[in-house]
């Protein structure tokens, strides 16, 4: 027999919607709030571009069934959700601009949720945010409301860790991490959250679960901007970096990530930006950090310079060069395109006045340098960068696409992905 529950998820984006419908899926009766009347209607019509797959479904086919079923349906109105509802989990983003955490969005949902809120709900905020929010911004801005955090409704924080890509499955597996404002208010929030996840939930402090959140993220970009150096150093010494970070990952306590085009996406680029407010608040310098962060925005220039160099050896210039670009996306496999360096990447070459041409299938954002297929790409062009992974690339035939390129024409392999055996007839230099 299902569970029952009522819960309305705000926020329908990336980690909104599959996370309604992984508690629809279970039983649950969901409701789907977002400010986006185009979002809405296209969501209620069936229709998603997320590429999500679970026990062999599209995150597309699993919305349909829910729709189907009556146990999931999206609706701009607060006042529609809490007439269904007494659960709320939060999950509207707060995006980053010229190093600013922007609020605005968060606060409006809170506003917002305030005007509706009955006593005896549960509210669960499951965005990545400064730390202190929950209970410094989140908690006054909900108790406009008449009501008060703890004895009339009852409010936590939990930690969002989800992977693009494998959303429903780490929403059932993926380990928790969370707080309440009260005893109560975290037992709540607890039975709401294991509704879905089956995995360890670690209950803490709520602002030390922000903070960990946050630190999870810094803790990856860190450790990317290391493995860029090494892959700088690496390169120099004629050195496969990929075969280098293979085999110091052959140490137990060794954990290296792949250097790859820069940091992209909308979790790990902001994440030290959610921690420098706080930071410079309490005083306290993050320099390391920062610098970490320097290096990884700085990649898309590095590779621009390194293409560069290799056409000025075939007696070519960048600016009279074309150069294709594959993927658009901010990592493998993904059609999210949001806070991508291989945008960056595009505006540095454009700017050298180069001819770009970019394919990414998956991605379904227009662009004026995006092109519909992969010859349209590579006809003619004197580079090729190779900057992100989509089903699509894995079966290129190498030598057919260098046949439609121009003669000698320079292969920058981002990602490990082109054969040795082309460097006979093109010049291949990998990051």
């Amino acid at each position: 027999m299902e569970k029952s529950l009522d819960i309305a998820v705000i926020g329908l984006g990336f980690i909104g919607l599959p996370l309604s419908l992984s508690y629809a899926r279970k039983g649950a009766n969901v409701v789907g709030l977002d400010v986006s009347e185009a979002l809405i209607q296209e969501i209620n019509g069936g229709k998603s571009h997320h590429l999500e797959y679970f026990e062999g479904k599209s995150l597309a086919q699993i919305l349909q069934e829910q729709l189907a079923a009556g146990r999931f349906q999206a609706t701009t109105s607060y006042k529609e959700a809490a007439s269904q509802v007494t659960n709320y989990i939060i999950t509207v983003g707060i995006p980053v601009k010229n190093g600013d955490p922007e609020m605005s969005y968060l606060t409006s949902a809170c506003e917002s949720l305030a005007a509706v809120l009955k006593k005896g709900d549960t509210v669960i905020l499951r965005s990545t945010v400064i730390p202190g929010t929950t209970e410094e911004m989140v908690r006054p801005l909900l108790e406009k409301s008449g009501l008060t955090a703890g004895e009339d409704f009852y409010l936590a924080y939990a930690s969002e860790r989800i992977a693009e890509g494998r959303a429903f499955e780490e929403f059932i597996h993926m380990p928790l991490a969370m707080g309440g404002i009260t005893e109560e208010s975290a037992r709540r929030a607890h039975e709401v959250l294991a509704f879905v996840t089956e995995a360890e939930v670690t209950i803490s402090d709520i602002k030390v679960v922000e903070t960990s959140k946050v630190i999870e993220n810094v803790q990856r970009d860190v450790n990317i901007a290391m493995v860029q150096q090494f892959a700088r150093f690496a390169e120099k010494a004629g050195i496969d970096t990929f075969e280098l970070i293979r085999v110091a990952n052959t140490h137990t306590r060794v954990n290296l990530l792949n250097p790859g085009p820069g940091v992209g996406g909308y979790c790990l680029p902001n994440a030290l930006y959610y921690l420098l407010p706080k930071a410079k608040e309490i005083g306290v310098n993050l320099d390391l950090l920062e610098k970490a962060r320097q290096i990884n925005d700085s990649v898309p220039q590095v590779l621009v310079h390194m293409v560069e160099e290799q056409l000025q050896k075939q007696g070519k210039t960048l600016a009279q060069s074309k150069v294709a670009v594959l993927g658009l996306a901010m990592k493998d496999f993904s059609n999210d395109d949001r806070i991508s360096p291989p945008h960056h990447l595009v505006q540095l070459l454009q700017e050298s006045g180069v001819q770009v041409a970019a394919f990414d299938p998956a991605v379904p954002s227009r662009y004026d340098y995006k092109v519909d297929s992969l010859e349209e790409a590579l006809r003619g062009a004197d580079a090729l960068i190779y900057l992100t992974v989509q089903e699509q690339f894995l079966d290129i035939n190498w030598p057919e696409a260098i046949d439609i390129m121009n003669e000698n024409p320079v292969l920058l392999d981002g990602k490990n992905r082109i054969p040795r055996s082309v460097s006979d007839r093109a010049a291949l230099l990998r990051i």
